[in-house]
């Protein structure tokens, strides 16, 4: 094809604390922007690869999932018939997601590939990168997802649960690679590359922002704070 293609990653990674994982340490993100700006590009003829953790909102189905309603609340049933039928009330929004959700399907515009760790997140990561690197400059790397920081190598966990035992638990964590740069230079060199920079410091946003474009040598940062990040950027 000659279209464009953006990879949008989307939701938070894990960092497991076993190797039966029964504890671990979560990113806070639910995928709302992925999911929407995933919803956006597929309006604006993009191919979309969503590279999401598993579970979180996904495009067009994130109106109905992780709602305040469940989704029970936009159905009901006809007494007479038993027939179940979308409410009056929510008919023309869920139609119209609904139409879009099966086009980009049917027309292979919209490839789900799932994360939950954060070693699944950068093995698949690369391996996608590296599938979409002959497209050139077609492609858009949308890097949305909130990577863990800190994760416990493979081979400081323990094999089992770790037992409560009353007493304080003491974890030492490694820094997660930083694997941007490797991205920009090696695995998908031709891309135009976004990313994001979360803070709950407005005096450290900008500052940080202007570092990272410096130190990896992308394109663009899209910067946010926590309390404001849903009305708000800094570019």
């Amino acid at each position: 094809s000659n279209g464009r293609v953006v990879l949008v990653t989307s939701g938070g990674t894990t960092a497991p604390l076993e190797r039966q994982t029964v504890r671990f340490l979560d990113n806070f993100s639910a995928g709302t922007r992925g999911s929407a700006s995933a919803e956006y590009f597929l309006e604006r003829g993009y191919r979309v690869v969503f590279f999401h953790r598993q579970f979180s909102l996904a495009p067009y189905t994130r109106h109905y999932t992780h709602a305040t309603h469940c989704f029970m609340d936009f159905l009901e049933v006809d007494a007479p018939t038993g027939t179940i039928r979308v409410t009056d009330e929510h008919d023309r929004a869920l139609r119209h997601n609904l139409i879009k959700y099966k086009d980009a399907l049917s027309k292979n515009k919209l490839l789900m590939v799932p994360f939950v760790t954060v070693s699944d997140y950068l093995f698949m990561l690369r391996m996608i990168c590296h599938q979409l690197a002959p497209l050139r400059s077609r492609v858009l790397v949308y890097l949305a997802a909130a990577v863990s920081d800190f994760y416990v190598p493979g081979g400081d966990m323990p094999s089992h649960k770790i037992q409560s035992t009353g007493t304080a638990l003491h974890l030492t964590m490694a820094p997660v690679p930083k694997i941007l740069r490797t991205l920009v230079r090696e695995w998908i060199p031709d891309a135009l590359v976004v990313s994001f920079k979360l803070e709950t410091d407005p005096t450290l946003l900008t500052p940080k922002a202007m570092q990272a474009l410096a130190r990896y040598g992308h394109h663009v940062v899209i910067g946010n704070l926590l309390t404001t990040r849903k009305e708000t950027v800094t570019f």
